[in-house]
């Protein structure tokens, strides 16, 4: 046992001095998933922020509720105008709508009122641009009645603006209503944070991404005889494998237990439950090594394993769910991706964060990595046992 300690140790000593395998390993993962969070804001969500400048009158209290009406839009309201537009900048928002001091005022003057709209540059902000301004508008028209009825000389603006607002409604005849058939697509995202889905699908791919890139060492150990030298000592076959398998499987659970405990510290992501989302981790490594491990019994090149290992880290991680959500897939490319262990890693932290899950309701999932890691696990010692003893 402790020779296998020690193989092991050594091989992840030698990963992780390189400062290249370092940035992968641990700053790389970070970086994409605070990118992803900034550009996706708060999951599938729309929100829009609202700040009202100076005393708030019943007009502006109108258009704010007016927003909050609208259907999937969340209203987030700031006191702070430079803070608004800071979370829109950053992505906690999608758009902003500031209305000025003195609105109410304003309104029943001849003055023009310019209510600023700060919108980042996507899709959904233009769509959002359009609805903000009808809503505007609608506030808007029984206004324009009452200004131009008290300039007749038919009153006062404050006693002619209910008459307005009045008839305002009644030439609203036409009326379009519209409903969703079926469920929502994304209903399992609305309750997400900015950075949960992303973190799961980030860890999933880079842990298999750098156990494959892990592989070259072991081609390495091949290559340059170290295995052949401990084999010349009195140490078993298995003994070597075990403590190569110790190494890539250290480097693989230390960069999800690394990902895991940083998001949730320094993004708040949410993991479920803790004992399942760690076994979760522990049995992806074991797929990872396993792959690893085949890669290394397989190939005689570093390089053409490092090429290869990268092509297919992200190949099978995009057909398995983690760089978009499996959800959006059509339903035969949903059931293929099964065939990837990235897909049955990815829906159990599903069923742990969305779907509030417990150990027991992933062990199905833990079934199926284990046996991926099983199957790798055995070709890669068939063929790293006939390669090292010929």
């Amino acid at each position: 046992m402790r020779k296998v300690l020690s193989i092991g140790y050594v091989n992840t000593l030698r990963f992780l001095r390189e400062r290249s395998n370092l940035f992968f390993v641990f700053l790389f993962p970070m970086l994409i998933i605070l990118l992803l969070g900034f550009a996706f804001g708060s999951g599938f969500d729309t929100r829009l922020g609202v700040h009202v400048a100076g005393e708030e009158g019943p007009a502006a209290t109108e258009l704010v509720v007016a927003l909050d009406d609208l259907g999937a839009i969340e209203v987030v309201r700031y006191d702070d105008a430079d803070a608004m537009v800071e979370d829109v900048q950053r992505g906690g928002l999608d758009a902003a709508v500031s209305i000025p001091a003195g609105y109410d005022a304003a309104l029943a003057s001849e003055e023009i009122v310019a209510v600023e709209f700060v919108a980042r540059p996507t899709q959904n902000a233009q769509l959002l641009t359009q609805t903000v301004r009808e809503v505007v508008a609608e506030q808007g028209r029984p206004v324009r009645i009452a200004r131009f009825l008290a300039s007749q000389g038919l009153g006062g603006y404050g006693d002619l603006l209910p008459v307005a607002e009045e008839q305002a409604n009644a030439s609203n005849r036409v009326t379009v209503e519209s409903r969703e058939a079926g469920e929502s697509l994304f209903e399992e995202f609305q309750d997400l944070g900015a950075f949960d889905l992303s973190a799961s699908q980030q860890l999933v791919l880079f842990m298999f991404l750098t156990s494959l890139a892990a592989s070259a060492d072991l081609i390495q150990t091949r290559r340059l005889g170290v295995a052949r030298r401990m084999l010349s000592t009195p140490t078993s076959t298995g003994t070597v494998l075990a403590g190569e398998t110790a190494g890539r499987f250290t480097v693989a659970l230390t960069q999800g237990v690394y990902i895991m405990v940083g998001t949730l510290a320094i993004f708040g992501v949410d993991w479920g439950d803790p004992v399942g989302a760690v076994a979760i981790v522990v049995v992806f490594a074991l797929v990872g090594t396993g792959a690893a491990m085949l890669m290394g019994a397989l190939f005689s090149n570093d390089q053409q394993a490092g090429s290869i290992g990268v092509l297919l880290g992200l190949g099978l991680a995009a057909f398995g769910g983690a760089m978009a959500p499996i959800e959006i897939f059509p339903e035969v490319m949903q059931t293929l991706a099964k065939i990837t262990p990235h897909a049955w890693a990815i829906d159990g932290f599903a069923e742990l964060v969305r779907r509030d899950g417990t150990l027991v309701d992933v062990l199905p999932h833990l079934g199926v990595l284990a046996g991926f890691a099983l199957v790798f696990m055995s070709l890669a010692t068939w063929r790293l046992h006939r390669v090292l003893t010929r």
